[in-house]
């Protein structure tokens, strides 16, 4: 099964409001807490290690992107 990148969701918007409410009250490192325990719950989900790689190596490139757009501004 290939990395699936577009929207999956009805109504994405309402996945995106769940993901933020579920911190809402977390501290910092309540909230990074969660996030790891989301993501792993998530990739146990997938169950695939080929799509999880592929996953894992966009995460990485995105937020090297978005790093390296803030440098120059």
């Amino acid at each position: 099964m290939p990395l699936s990148t577009s929207s999956n969701f009805a109504r994405p918007d309402d996945a995106f409001r769940a993901i933020v409410e579920a911190h809402r009250g977390l501290t910092e490192e309540q909230s990074a807490d969660f996030d790891a325990a989301l993501v792993l719950i998530l990739a146990n989900h997938i169950g695939d290690i080929d799509v999880l790689r592929e996953a894992i190596g966009l995460a990485r490139r995105r937020m090297i992107d978005g790093q390296q757009q803030q440098q120059q501004q």
